[in-house]
Order: C-alpha cells, then structure tokens, then sequence
C-alpha cells in the first residue's frame, strides 16, 4: 500500500512538511507496512513561496520591508530554479500572522512592505514575477504595494493618501509617470487561493475582513472604499475591475496587479500541483491524506484540499480530509473522491486546543481514522 499526504499548512500551527510529517506518522501506525510519500502543498497563500522554491531547486533572499503597520522587519523572496523567476509572498511582509490578534485594523493595515519585497527581487535581477497573495492583513486594494513601487495615489488637493482601507475614502487619481521603469519589462503572474471578486457580498471586505479585525461597520466602510478604489482604477485603466473573479484576493490586491501591471490571475493549487510531482506519485498510490487549518464551503473555491482530492480522483486514488476545524459546506468534496473529512477540534477539543496541539492531534487522528473498520476494510 502507498500512502501520500499532501497537506496545505495548518496557519499558526503548523507548516505543511510539518502537517505531512505528522500524517504520516499515524498513517504508518495504522499500516506499519505502508509505502509513504510527503507532498506538502499550497495553494496561493501561506507557504507557497516554500513549495515552489524547494521544488524547483531555488533559493532564498531576504530584504528589510515594512509590516502591515509600518514596522521594518526582514522579509524572505525566492528565486526558482529556472534563475528567471522570483515568488513574493505576501504574507511575509503584509501576513496575518505578522500582527497580534489585538493590532488586526484594516483600515490601518498596508501592503507597502509586499511592493518593497517586490522592488527588491527587480533589484536581484528577476525580470519574471510569480506574486502569491494569501493570508493578508491587509484591505487596502495594494493601495501600499503600489505606492512602495512608484505609483501615485493622490487625494483631492494632490497629496499621497495614508495607508491602510481607510485611506481610500481620500483618493481621487492615480499617477503612473514615476512607477519604477522596470515593472514595464516583467512579466507578472498571480496564484491566488480564492476567486472572490473586488466588492458586493461575496468581496474582499464582506468575506475575508472579519478574520482581519472588521465588524460589520468596518467591513461596510471597507467595501464602500473598495468600491470608490475601483472607480478611480477603472478610470485610469479603461476597463473594468471590480468584478473579475480573483480581484479581492488579498484584500483587493489583486485588482491592482491586474490593472495597473496587466498581471494574469491563476489558481495557486495548479501552480503548486505542477510543480511539487503530486501527478507522478499518484500513479502507483492507494490513498491520499491532505488538509488546512479550516475545512468549509470556502474549501471548494480554489483551496489545497480540493484541488488534491480533484487529481486525486482523476487518478482513481480515494482523498481523506483533515481540518483543523470543520464547517458548513465541508461535504461539498464528496464530489471529488473525498471519502471522510475530520476535524482535528471536537466536542472534547476546542479550537485553541487543537492549535497548541496540532502535530498530535493530526498523527493520533490519521492514527485512528485509518484503523477505522470501514476505511481500513478499502486497503486489506
């Protein structure tokens, strides 16, 4: 039997090696004859930058940016091993995780440091881009990233707005005749983690600011900044934005890239699918083991765990599911060959808990998932 697991990271817990690691700990409990594989994956957001660098033989530089709140820290890019193409994660520089859960304020929080990150892999020479944009901070639009990379965003009397979604309300038009030269001779493609469009229900603000410190007053004042953010964009670009799937990733960051850049948005998952050689080991395997921090409806839109399950299915090999938690919309992967989802939090683990003991937790779970009568009977 040949076990794979292909997990996502499980954010503030663990890495995805790390996650890999510990499935495959309880999978070979459960079979201690297994043939095991670690594929750890990504999809865009968190941890992406890692599995296309390691995959592809790149390398690492680091560069002194700017937080989500202004403060200098030292921030990491890749070069792949092609030696053309440089990966940016955003959330090294302008990541959720950067900022206690008491400093989240999106009206604040500002993707300068992900622009200086940026200026630093063309300083290295990288004339190709691939930019992942999960886990932000931030709902700024890249309002910050631009201004970090030259561009203008001035109010009504010609000064630079301030940073984060609530310096939008101040904008009235963008200036491009001092971006930095260089931008024009790259070539920019973004893997996003989600297709969300910029603004409405189902935007950057209505779906993802909670997470990042909004109540609804905030997330009303957020989406109605996108909203004016989109005008002036629109205007100065000729075409619409708003409502392009992908355009709120990172909190709107993506409608900046593809506007004023002319970036093309794919799927993180196919990104990170054909670089990490999941396809080639799926060819002899009997099982696949994958997972996140959070296992719900938003799963099916473009997450790690669904877009494994999906190749996966198309090679005939059945998908278990392990969420840090698990919610409504969850089911929706039976679809794709998923034949259990369990949550690493229960009614005797809470949450907070299954964060501090992830590791544990996802090897005694694999552990005892496996043994079960009715999946361990498929591989007897």
């Amino acid at each position: 039997m040949k076990i794979i697991a292909a997990p996502d990271s499980y954010k503030g817990c663990m890495t995805a090696p790390e996650a890999a690691a510990a499935m495959l700990r309880g999978a070979l409990q459960a079979f201690p004859g297994a043939r095991t594989a670690a594929v750890p994956m990504a999809d865009g957001g968190e941890g992406t930058m890692q599995c296309l660098v390691e995959s592809t033989g790149g390398a690492y530089r680091t560069a002194t940016v700017q937080d989500p709140l202004g403060r200098e820290r030292e921030a990491a890019f890749g070069l792949l091993g092609d030696g053309r193409t440089c990966v940016v994660e955003l959330a090294e520089s302008s990541g959720l995780p950067l900022l206690a859960a008491d400093e989240r304020d999106p009206l604040r929080a500002s993707s300068y440091g992900f622009g200086q990150l940026i200026r630093a892999g063309l300083d290295a020479g990288a004339r190709e881009f691939l930019l992942c944009l999960g886990g932000s901070a931030t709902n700024d639009g890249g309002a910050g990233m631009l201004q970090a990379l030259g561009f203008e965003l001035l109010d009504e009397d010609g000064r630079p707005i301030p940073p984060g979604g609530g310096g939008l309300a101040k904008l009235r038009r963008i200036e491009t005749g001092r971006a930095d030269p260089r931008l024009a001779a790259c070539t920019w493609t973004v893997a996003c983690d989600v297709d969300n469009p910029l603004v409405g229900p189902n935007g950057a603000s209505a779906v993802f600011g909670p997470q990042k410190g909004a109540d609804p007053d905030c997330v009303a004042l957020l989406d109605a900044n996108l909203s004016a953010f989109a005008d002036v964009l629109e205007a100065a670009v000729g075409r619409p934005i708003r409502d392009l799937p992908g355009a709120g990733a990172a909190g709107g960051t993506a409608a900046a890239l593809v506007a004023l850049l002319g970036a093309r948005l794919e799927p993180g998952i196919e990104l990170c699918l054909q670089a990490s050689g999941l396809a080639r080991e799926l060819a002899d395997a009997d099982l696949v083991l994958t997972g996140e921090g959070r296992v719900d409806s938003q799963t099916l839109r473009g997450k790690t765990p669904c877009g494994v399950a999906r190749l996966a299915a198309r090679h005939g090999v059945p998908t278990i599911v392990f969420g840090g938690s698990v919610g409504p919309g969850a089911e929706g992967l039976s679809a794709f060959g998923v034949i259990r989802i369990v949550s690493l939090a229960d009614e005797r683990v809470t949450v907070e808990e299954a964060i501090r003991r992830g590791a544990e937790l996802l090897e005694r779970k694999t552990a005892q998932t496996l043994r079960e009568p009715e999946i361990a009977s498929r591989f007897r």
